[in-house]
């Protein structure tokens, strides 16, 4: 099955498509999604299938008889037996086995018998939405591409649960658009043959956390290999982080045993405390063929650098925008050094640690020794006897959580984080820049999706592993998007399914211990990483970065409020924005409170440079 414009140059950018039924109407629709240097891969019939941007080696796609499958990101499946795959298919079912066996990052894609199947991935870094256009359903990989050709604004309810710090599951994982339909990251959504009716179809659970640690170390650092290899494996040049930390170094060594060469990259921290240069030279001591750049630590951006300069077109808002010139800053000097693709450690802190809330169960099940654990874990993270045992006592359910925090939206931030770490999460709160329209509309959803939430995993502490690699590859997903404008994708192995899978696998009791640090991944990568660099017990923080750049970019802030989008739609009170914005210093902004604020309103001020003029009438 060949792209019909195989040709077509896409330009730097991440694979983005539509997905159709073969029926007249849809071909109809499609055509609205077909503008210049796109993409089109067809059905039998001659009618579209596949509608985007992808570069050739993003995009694997067969046909067998009347059985189609397309792979589009970053899988090292080759065709012919994915061929094999779809000639053996006579369900739609059958494909969860199918996705479930294959490394990387991808959406997959299957059609069968007039019906079509879309789903991305359970870690939700690449995510599917549908809606109905013109009589037909369509699928995309990002909302934004539908609600366009629909028209739509982004409703002011779903902005107005943005503003919550932080927004709890699953409030964030609703398209701004009502009229389109977030899949998720766990389902796939079935198209039917009629072209209008879809459903959503679980693939995806969450494996029992039972395998010792002892008997895991292999299997996750087959996963991780395996994730490494999937974008090293065609050779030439690779560039890595070196932070000097546990998760970026280990992604830099498996780098360094594929057929690429290595460039790795690390920035020192300004604080004088900052140690990861000294641990990322200890660790370049050992590649000795790999290239490492230390890049200058004054010349680095600080967080809320340049956010007036932003010109991302992004289908949702996210705190990402706060680190965006810190997250690409380094990419177009890799790219001249020859740099194809860049590996990140993002995900090695939410599938090589876990929750703490784990032992709320233990205890319960295994009292002495969750006993001994949780005087470790009050040492380790100063919580208080009184506020660590209510909140093992609290025994509250999900949706009963979720129905007390819509009642303390205002209420001061918890003085234990004991509460957090053995509870549900971060209770949500609002700031008093928030007005009382945009809490009702925030309060309103709470309630809504408490009385008929199911958490992602009976016991809290899946749920919070879970909700932590969820929330976290939302703004991933949109870094990966900034990273490829500039001609060099970012990839991140820890959060590839398969590694997710074989570390939340390993028993709670092993995997997180206030004694030893990352127990799962020095386990797993002995042998790998020389054991001088697996003794890091500590990271950086890089909170001097963050005072100094709300102090340094006071200025962008102000205008930033200036003119306020929220403001315009009733959600943010401009006038005490402006204030905090003159008042860098004021108690609390050191805490990233204005951070889910900034990131609705530079994604406003976006949408709003950027709305296609293409519409369905």
């Amino acid at each position: 099955m060949t792209p019909l414009h195989a040709s077509a140059g896409t330009g730097p950018g991440e694979a983005h498509f539509t997905v159709f039924t073969d029926r007249e109407e849809a071909a109809a629709v499609a055509r609205s999604f077909s503008p210049p240097g796109c993409r089109t891969v067809s059905h039998p019939s001659g009618r579209p299938w596949l509608v985007g941007h992808w570069r050739d080696d993003e995009a694997v796609t067969v046909r067998a008889g009347d059985t189609a499958l397309a792979v589009i990101g970053c899988c090292p499946v080759d065709a012919d037996e994915l061929r094999r795959r779809a000639a053996r298919l006579r369900d739609l079912a059958e494909v969860d086995a199918l996705a479930r066996s294959l490394p990387g990052s991808f959406h997959l894609v299957a059609a069968l018998d007039g019906m079509i199947r879309v789903q991305g991935t359970a870690s939700g870094l690449r995510l599917v939405f549908h809606t109905e256009i013109a009589g037909t359903r369509v699928a995309a990989t990002r909302a934004d591409l539908l609600a366009d050709v629909l028209g739509l604004d982004p409703d002011p309810a779903e902005l107005a649960v943005r503003l919550l710090w932080p927004a709890p599951y699953p409030l964030y994982e609703t398209s701004l658009w009502p009229a389109v339909t977030a899949v998720p990251p766990q389902d796939a959504v079935v198209v039917a043959a009629d072209g209008r009716t879809a459903r959503h179809t679980r693939w995806w659970t969450p494996p029992e956390p039972v395998v010792p640690l002892a008997a895991a170390a292999v299997p996750v650092r087959e996963a991780l290999q395996e994730a490494v290899d999937a974008r090293t494996r065609r050779g030439g040049v690779v560039s890595c982080d070196l932070s000097g930390g546990l998760d970026s170094t280990s992604v830099c060594f498996l780098a360094d045993r594929s057929p690429a060469h290595v460039v790795a990259g690390t920035w020192p921290g300004r604080d004088p405390a900052d140690t990861d240069l000294y641990w990322a030279e200890q660790a370049a001591r050992h590649l000795p063929d790999v290239d490492h750049v230390v890049w200058d630590a004054e010349a680095s951006p600080l967080v809320y650098d340049d956010l007036l300069g932003i010109d991302d077109i992004l289908d949702e808002p996210t705190i990402g925008v706060m680190d965006r010139s810190r997250a690409l800053h380094h990419l177009p000097g890799l790219a001249e050094r020859g740099s194809r693709v860049h590996l990140t450690g993002i995900g090695g802190d939410h599938v090589a640690w876990c929750s703490e809330a784990y032992y709320h169960r233990m205890l319960r099940t295994r009292p002495l020794h969750a006993v001994r654990q949780l005087r470790g874990f009050r040492a380790l993270w100063q919580w208080p006897l009184g506020g660590t045992v209510r909140a093992l006592a609290d025994t509250r359910s999900y949706g009963k959580w979720l129905r007390d925090a819509a009642g303390g939206l205002r209420a001061p931030a918890a003085t234990s984080s004991a509460a957090t770490g053995l509870g549900w999460g971060m209770a949500p709160r609002l700031f008093d820049w928030v007005t009382p329209d945009a809490e009702r509309l925030a309060r309103r959803a709470l309630l809504d999706a408490a009385a008929t939430v199911t958490p992602l995993h009976p016991d809290r502490g899946m749920h919070a592993d879970l909700e932590q690699i969820r929330s976290t590859t939302r703004v991933i997903r949109q870094w990966d998007h900034m990273a490829a404008r500039t001609g060099l994708p970012m990839a991140s192995p820890f959060l590839d399914d398969r590694v997710i899978e074989a570390c939340l696998a390993v028993r709670p009791a092993e995997r997180v211990t206030p004694y030893r640090y990352k127990p799962v991944l020095t386990a797993a990568m002995s042998g790998v990483v020389p054991e001088p660099c697996l003794r890091r017990t500590t990271k950086a923080t890089a909170s001097m970065d963050a005072s100094n750049g709300l102090r340094e970019n006071r200025a962008d802030l102000l205008a930033l409020w200036e003119d306020s989008r929220l403001e315009r739609l009733g959600l943010v009170d401009g006038a005490e924005l402006r204030r905090l914005a003159r008042r860098p210093a004021s108690p609390g902004l050191s805490d990233a409170i204005l951070y889910s604020t900034i990131a609705a309103e530079v994604w406003l001020r976006g949408l709003s440079r950027s709305r296609s003029t293409t519409r369905i009438p």
